[in-house]
């Protein structure tokens, strides 16, 4: 592919600041709003927990007459197959539109695509609102599934590709606070409903997630499209002034400047090179295997932590187990991983991605165990093991939530080069859905008392799997805070991941480190230059005035001898 040409500048250039672009208000603004597409994720997924619990919604789409089941509350059971199918096609749905997103992404745009994921999610909920039967319902939810899809595997890349280096991480980590809001939001929308006695229980929830696609699609028509993207399609001044706006700089300011060359010197380099291509199998070869490996698999590591146990099923769960209003234990559990998930913005620019994967899946592997322990040896029925439970249950949702939620997501949105960033996120965004598929599938199997039966046993296999996240990221995960994209392109060709931390790239101070240290060195060399180019432009002040007093002096002795001789 030929070198993109920048076309000469319209105006001449403009110095503005001199190291990497200040980050203002409008920046932050714009890049975490393109973070909103999460409360489509956390909405849909936690709506139907607590809708399954509804007696409105039991009586519309289960069966009666199994009064005598223990799980038979109200008379009202749903068969195992229905919650398994009701809850997981959801998921199907997110997998098939997170794996076609990628193709999309790169021929229409990132923002583009988002916004044709907002209109199928529309779709979607439509006829959810309108079912009156099972199969509909299913219909309308991987309908719903295909949107979330879309915009979950393009909202990553595309708030990766617009964000500040320096605070990259962050602004990726805000779209697991989205999700987290989304859960949050749909368990106060279940609160406020659940005791209606007509469908309106279940159809104002289902309905409320026009909201959040209108919201979204109509806000991202008015941004501006990914400038790397721009780059990517050879159209260089678009990317300027799409770069521009996002730094919230003159299209022609130095640190505009710089930061465009570096991205069309980052593509060019791919383009010549045969290894980079751009297809699928190009995922599998080379240092792009290692990274789609972790993508994928920290993807994966985050659904087996046992997360989406909790919100898929655990208003029916905390119910089985004779845990009273599981309602309002649900909306608690929301409101605690809602408030926990900002703790992960300054930990994850403090302490960088590795240290809170390996201490997040080490909390909650111990937290897992102690509610499988208190479980078993306490039995049904015990007030003082419940509240155990839901306490411990608590603390695991606050380790997940500030590290491995939004820490997966900012790993997996960081690690692929340019040439298959697209596809590499969307494989990324596929195995947490398949995951998320397989775990709502299979749980009600093994959970629900007339099948596997396992009840709070079923932490064992949560508090495991979490010890195998801890070895993964302490073998696998690179460390990629403060390092820009292309850097990190760099580093993966250079070093392992258990080094990852003390990487250095070339010619670069050390970002790997603390960044504000790293910014105080570049302040400190930069005032050194000025220090010593001070210096020597008041030596040459100084010479010139010598020399200017001996010919003014040999002037004078001249004048004074030819006055003399007159």
């Amino acid at each position: 592919m030929p070198t993109v040409q920048e076309p000469p500048p319209v105006q001449a250039p403009v110095r503005g600041p001199r190291g990497p672009a200040p980050i203002t208000w409008k920046v932050l603004v714009l890049c975490a709003y393109a973070s909103f597409g999460g409360i489509l994720f956390g909405y849909d997924s936690g709506y139907i927990n607590g809708v399954l619990g509804m007696k409105q919604f039991k009586k519309d789409f289960g069966h009666s007459g199994w009064v005598n089941n223990p799980e038979a509350h109200d008379g009202y059971l749903y068969e195992s197959w229905q919650k398994s199918v009701i809850t997981s096609i959801l998921s199907a749905g997110t997998l098939t539109g997170a794996l076609v997103a990628g193709y999309f992404a790169d021929k229409l745009g990132r923002r583009g695509t988002i916004v044709l994921g907002c209109a199928i999610y529309i779709v979607g909920v439509v006829l959810q609102v309108i079912a009156q039967a099972v199969n509909l319902l299913i219909v309308g939810r991987a309908i719903a599934g295909v949107g979330v899809g879309f915009v979950s595997a393009t909202v990553v890349m595309y708030v990766s590709e617009i964000s500040p280096q320096k605070i990259r991480g962050r602004l990726v980590g805000a779209y697991q606070m989205a999700i987290t809001m989304g859960f949050l939001l749909s368990a106060c929308v279940n609160y406020g409903t659940k005791d209606y006695h007509n469908t309106g229980a279940y159809r104002i929830p289902i309905a409320v997630q026009f909201l959040w696609a209108l919201l979204l699609g109509c806000g991202l028509l008015l941004m501006p499209e990914s400038p790397r993207w721009y780059v990517m399609k050879e159209k260089p001044l678009s990317a300027r002034k799409s770069l521009a706006k996002f730094r919230d700089q003159h299209p022609n300011s130095e640190c505009v400047e710089r930061e465009l060359q570096e991205l069309r010197t980052s593509w060019t380099n791919e383009s010549q090179q045969e290894k980079n291509g751009s297809g699928w199998t190009d995922c599998f070869h080379g240092s792009n295997l290692r990274r789609t490996f972790i993508g994928t698999a920290i993807q994966m590591m985050q659904q087996l932590t046992g997360i989406n146990f909790i919100f898929y099923f655990g208003t029916t769960f905390f119910e089985t187990i004779g845990i009273g209003d599981p309602f309002r234990i649900s909306f608690i559990l929301a409101a605690v991983n809602t408030v926990t998930t900002p703790i992960a913005f300054w930990t994850i620019g403090k302490f960088g991605r590795r240290p809170l994967l390996i201490w997040g899946a080490l909390g909650m592997c111990v937290c897992e165990f102690i509610i499988a322990i208190v479980g078993v040896v306490s039995g049904r029925g015990s007030t003082a093991a419940h509240d155990v439970l839901i306490t411990f249950v608590c603390i695991y949702i606050a380790f997940f939530a500030s590290t491995w939620g939004p820490t997966g997501w900012a790993v997996s949105g960081e690690i692929f080069p340019l040439s298959i960033r697209a596809k590499g996120i969307a494989l990324s965004t596929a195995s947490n859905w398949l995951w998320n598929f397989i775990i709502a599938f299979v749980t009600p199997y093994i959970v629900d008392t007339d099948k596997g039966d396992l009840g709070v046993k079923v932490f064992f296999i949560w508090g495991s799997t979490c010890a195998l996240s801890l070895l993964f990221a302490y073998f696998c995960v690179y460390e990629t805070k403060g390092l820009s994209l292309e850097q990190i392109d760099e580093m993966f060709m250079n070093t392992t991941a258990r080094k990852s931390s003390s990487w250095r790239p070339d010619g670069h101070p050390s970002e790997n480190g603390d960044v504000e240290m790293a910014e105080s060195q570049v302040v400190s060399v930069s005032y050194a230059q000025h220090a010593s180019q001070l210096a020597s432009a008041l030596q040459n002040i100084k010479e010139e005035e010598a020399v200017i007093d001996k010919e003014t002096q040999s002037g004078s002795s001249g004048s004074s001898e030819s006055s003399k001789s007159t």
